[in-house]
């Protein structure tokens, strides 16, 4: 991925790209309609506002039908992400397909969350996700616990980054910024997590939390500091608690030391 502004990405080549996946999997798809209809659209428009533009036309094009549209868009992945980074390099055109399962599946619950699962491997679920934790809250918990205990490390990586009450750029979750202890047991989970790319993703968690349940945030944070506390949790402390840090806060330079 040669460097220039991420939204213009979005356009007529990755209508290629991406058609020349599906049809691999779909012989019926109509490329020239499709990639025709995303250049028109596209010009004028910025990056979320593009992604949802080619996840609509995807949509068109796989009949209007979620339940069987997804399966196709599913097959056209490809190989996982092996590595913490590249999601927005190597897999950037994965990001209409998580705004097609964000937008058009939130009544087919089961497949959806095997179609985030899916799109997380590559790209990233974390927005797509939060619809689904509003309108069926107990539900998309449970399975971002089961996924806090999964062997990829990208799927431990969404349980918690999904449930951050203040993830930049997506709209805040008030349910669990008015009852934050829903998101402990997945922080629990994960606070001695080997992998740096979830530590962030749970100390960045904690740094939510704090903002706007401080006594919760705080007592969370005593509590490792007081168990067998290892490097992974130090780091994961030490990053939640960086703004504290930064104003010199007593309490903070306390559990740092």
């Amino acid at each position: 991925m040669a460097f220039k502004k991420l939204k213009f990405w979005f356009d007529k080549e990755l209508a290629i790209l991406l058609a020349d996946k599906i049809v691999v999997h779909q012989a019926t798809f109509n490329k020239k309609r499709f990639v025709k209809s995303v250049d028109q659209k596209t010009a004028n428009l910025e990056l979320k506002d593009r992604v949802e533009v080619i996840c609509d036309e995807l949509y068109t094009e796989l009949g209007e039908n979620y339940s069987t549209g997804i399966p196709v868009l599913l097959q056209s992945l490809g190989p996982e992400n092996e590595k913490e980074t590249g999601m927005f390099s190597d897999f950037y055109w994965v990001m209409p397909i998580a705004k097609y399962v964000e937008k058009y599946g939130l009544s087919d619950f089961d497949l959806s969350m095997q179609a985030l699962a899916e799109v997380t491997k590559r790209n990233t679920s974390e927005y797509a996700i939060r619809p689904y934790l509003t309108a069926h809250t107990t539900k998309t918990l449970k399975v971002m616990k089961a996924w806090s205990k999964d062997k990829n490390f990208h799927l431990r990586r969404l349980a918690c980054e999904g449930l951050r009450p203040r993830l930049p750029w997506a709209s805040k979750l008030d349910v669990f910024i008015e009852k934050p202890e829903k998101i402990l047991p997945v922080l629990e989970q994960l606070k001695d997590d080997e992998i740096k790319y979830v530590q962030k993703s749970v100390a960045n968690c904690i740094n939510d939390i704090l903002k706007d349940n401080f006594e919760v945030g705080k007592a969370l944070i005593e509590k490792w500091n007081g168990e067998n506390i290892g490097a992974a949790r130090k780091w994961i402390i030490k990053h939640a608690l960086r703004n504290l840090i930064k104003k010199e806060d007593a309490w903070a330079m306390q559990m740092v030391k």
